[in-house]
């Protein structure tokens, strides 16, 4: 990867009896970046930066965010518009490939993902190891890290043909990994891919069909989903991503780098947002109880916190929030609210919520995991299933990130500093004489 964010000007860093010119990389969007490679070797000093929250770790061309504007873009283009004009796998070829696919191109990736949905036979076993109560994330940590004992032909980072292969099976093999977790979980027999059927659809059906009837897709609902994915697809150094990067920075193996990185997915201040909004709803339980829970959100001195309203990242509004709303509108149109009283509470928690000057005025408008909650709960799944369905989107994400590190020369072993505040040295003391 070339080094495209020029040194546009220099910082000075005075410390004591030092200053240390230090160069400023400019990029395409975002603000300026200063390069502090050298730091340590010209001033002796480290930074403090917990969570790397003002560090920059790489340069990318995938996605950027501008999350005081509301902005999210995947290779350029405005992640509203890739939702509702576009689909899942075309944008994965996006993500992976840099530009937008030709009809040709795109027929032909769709056909590779297809064609490599099935996972190998005998990893039908792992499955019978866990226990039948085991949280879904737990075995596709397993599954997808078992992955490379069994796809030998695609773990050497640097052959890029298996590296490009790697990438193909697990887009391809996540939905089916992710529909079998789910199934051993219930205690229904596993269903396998079909190939006559889009990606998000042969989800839904590995999901919810039985042997003893037919199940036929809603294309309602199978839209809905690959909004899911889409919208969930990528969003630039988060948690886990930097996690896919640091893992694979040692050398390991991609399916080892996936598997570290739905681990850290698996954490609720990150992966879990959309099932705690649900549990959130929960909580309040019916439509007459939202006003106290409503005052509560407003009282500074009430820990309550009204999940799936307003974002870390994004300060203005959650530029997938609004696709994803149209969705849900059509999917609860479609499934009805009327027998779900927690889907009853939601829609007029969003009402209140979008009405009320409280929350307007502090831009704490609905996200995309309030929304992407409804349609998982309306669809039949349960909460436990819901940072399963986030890995399984996010997975291209981390793919492109892995491939884009290999590729990128600046790259080297991640190794953090530290700010050491334990005990200076001491001499070791016999334990006859403390």
């Amino acid at each position: 990867m070339p080094d495209t964010a020029q040194p546009a000007k220099t910082a000075t860093l005075t410390f004591g009896d030092k200053t240390v010119e230090l160069p400023m990389m400019s990029p395409t969007l975002g603000p300026d970046v200063i390069d502090i490679r050298k730091l340590y070797a010209q001033g002796d000093v480290f930074t403090y930066d917990p969570g790397f929250t003002s560090t920059a770790s790489c340069e990318s061309t995938i996605t950027f965010i501008d999350g005081e504007e509301g902005v999210l873009l995947h290779r350029g283009y405005p992640i509203d518009q890739l939702a509702g004009k576009s689909h899942f796998l075309e944008v994965c070829y996006l993500l992976l490939y840099g530009e937008l696919p030709t009809g040709a191109q795109l027929e032909d990736f769709e056909n590779r993902v297809t064609k490599h949905t099935m996972l190998h036979e005998q990893m039908r076993n792992f499955f019978s190891g866990f226990r039948r109560d085991a949280h879904p994330m737990a075995i596709m940590v397993g599954i997808v890290g078992a992955m490379s004992a069994f796809y030998h032909d695609s773990t050497d980072i640097s052959d890029p043909w298996q590296r490009e292969v790697a990438s193909i099976r697990l887009i391809a093999k996540m939905p089916t990994i992710a529909a079998w977790a789910f199934k051993y979980h219930t205690g229904q027999p596993f269903v396998y891919p079909r190939n006559d059927l889009d990606y998000a659809s042969n989800f839904l059906r590995m999901c919810f069909a039985v042997p003893a009837e037919e199940y036929e897709v809603n294309p309602i609902l199978s839209r809905a989903m690959d909004r899911i994915f889409t919208l969930h697809a990528d969003h630039e150094q988060n948690a886990s991503t930097s996690t896919v990067r640091l893992a694979s920075s040692s050398g390991a193996n991609p399916f080892a780098c996936i598997a570290a990185g739905i681990a850290c997915l698996w954490g609720p201040a990150h992966g879990g947002a959309n099932q705690a909004c649900l549990e959130m709803l929960k909580e309040i339980g019916t439509v007459d109880r939202i006003p106290e829970f409503i005052a509560r959100a407003k009282d500074k001195n009430d820990p309550f916190r009204l999940m799936g309203f307003g974002h870390r990242v994004y300060k203005n509004r959650d530029p997938r929030a609004t696709v994803m709303k149209e969705s849900a509108d059509e999917v609860l149109e479609l499934l009805g609210v009327e027998n779900n009283p927690l889907l009853q509470v939601a829609k007029e928690l969003e009402k209140t919520a979008l009405e009320d000057p409280y929350f307007i005025e502090k831009k704490l408008f609905p996200n995309v995991d309030f929304y992407s909650g409804i349609i998982l709960e309306a669809m039949g799944f349960p909460t436990s299933m819901f940072t399963p369905i986030f890995a399984l989107s996010r997975t291209v994400g981390w793919i492109s990130q892995w491939k884009e590190m290999l590729g990128d020369p600046a790259q080297k072993i991640g190794r953090p500093r530290q700010l050491y505040v334990g005990a200076a040295e001491r001499d070791y003391v016999n334990v006859e004489d403390r």
